[in-house]
């Protein structure tokens, strides 16, 4: 097959969440299958469509000029920030598809909603079309400081690019099913989960160098991701001090600060504390230095109020690290509680400390859910499965007529 993935994130210039990490895996594990792969991703900066080649997948970079770039700039003037990004995504990926289809006709094309960057193909092409569900606009951005008419801008470009799409898959069941009750799909979406290269995944992490030493004498425990309220970072000035003011441990916190909750809020509360341990902040991290952070803590914390599949909790994983994890939304879909890491109530600071106490003081438990967290990623999250699912699906909407991976 011949296949176009549309996603403005693609590391490394655009690499900045889950919905890059998603794109960047899946790509070369079609590759792998023998598909031939095109990724058309976005640009930090206006850019005509350049292209190269990465592990054989053909990358083009395309960012959109002119007037409508310049009007979409007042939009976010008058703080529709989100909406902005999403009419230059939609725009950009108009124009930069249309120009790939000059040289090249593609069996299917599959795009995040996260980005509405299929909110104008829908008349530029006949070819199928996935909408991969990570995110809606419309049930995480009540978790943000953003206007009530930028929620409802935003999420109506994402759904254009949703009701216009020939199918839908999303990451995790949980996200299927709010999707579908507050969304209003089309048709149901076919649940296909996020995936990683373990092979890839173990070598990055092994090469990589911490951008901190990890104290040897004693555990740390690590909250990668950004200081946001929908990651729970709230609940984080309660949970470390009670844990430093009680043992002997490290607290590391990793990740961007757009909102300077950490200089603000949380190294000052800290700071007011009488700690045993020790809390180190290392700001916004490259893939390879958080992945091999990661791999060098012995508990991670992931008190998230809102996730589907994140690839945070998936790295862990692979990295066989004991996990305490929020009990919301697609979490209890990657952690079985007190079988391949633990869950705590979302929201709950106490219950968060508890499962932490817990880890702490049960070295057997942390190497237990460790391993059978590694395991599962093993059996039920590598990005090869993943692919051969997505291909399945993709010749479901040719009618079946595109051959199997045998011929690739």
């Amino acid at each position: 097959m011949k296949i176009a993935l549309l996603s403005f994130e693609y590391p490394p210039e655009t690499g900045f969440g889950g919905i890059g990490t998603y794109t960047w895996y899946h790509a070369r594990a079609l590759v792998r299958l023998g598909h031939e792969v095109h990724v058309l991703a976005g640009a930090t900066t206006p850019t005509l469509l350049r292209t190269s080649d990465h592990d054989g997948v053909v990358v083009h970079r395309f960012h959109a000029t002119g007037g409508l770039m310049r009007a979409f700039k007042g939009v976010g003037k008058v703080r529709l920030w989100w909406t902005r990004q999403r009419l230059e995504n939609a725009l950009s990926m108009h124009r930069g598809l249309k120009q790939l289809m000059r040289d090249h006709t593609f069996d299917v094309l599959e795009m995040p909603e996260c980005g509405a960057e299929g909110a104008l193909l829908n008349a530029l092409t006949r070819t199928p079309t996935v909408v991969r569900l990570h995110s809606p606009s419309q049930l995480i951005m009540p978790f943000y400081d953003v206007s009530a008419l930028d929620t409802v801008l935003c999420s109506r470009l994402e759904q254009r690019a949703i009701r216009s799409a020939t199918a839908i898959s999303s990451c995790s069941q949980f996200l299927a099913d709010a999707a579908a009750s507050e969304l209003q799909l089309p048709g149901p979406a076919r649940v296909i989960p996020n995936g990683l290269d373990l092979l890839l995944f173990d070598r990055a992490a092994s090469e990589a160098r911490s951008p901190i030493e990890m104290p040897r004498d004693r555990l740390t425990i690590l909250f990668a991701g950004r200081m946001e309220r929908r990651k729970g970072i709230h609940l984080c000035p309660e949970i470390a001090a009670s844990i430093l003011e009680r043992f002997d441990v490290s607290f590391v916190f990793a990740g961007s600060d757009l909102f300077h909750y950490v200089d603000q809020t949380l190294r000052p509360y800290l700071a007011s504390r009488t700690l045993k341990g020790s809390v180190q902040f290392v700001g916004q991290q490259s893939l390879e230095q958080m992945r091999a952070l990661v791999s060098r803590a012995d508990i991670f914390l992931l008190p998230s109020l809102w996730e589907n599949c994140p690839y945070s909790c998936l790295e862990a994983m692979a990295a066989g690290r004991a996990i305490v994890s929020s009990d919301q939304g697609g979490m209890p879909e990657l952690i079985r509680h007190e079988q391949n890491g633990l869950l705590a109530a979302s929201g709950d600071a106490d219950s968060f400390i508890e499962q932490l106490e817990r880890l702490i003081a049960g070295e057997a438990l942390r190497l237990r859910l460790g391993a059978a967290a590694r395991q599962t990623v093993q059996e039920s999250f590598t990005d090869d499965r993943v692919a051969h699912m997505s291909v399945e699906y993709y010749r479901e909407l040719n009618g079946g007529m595109l051959g199997d991976d045998s011929r690739t």
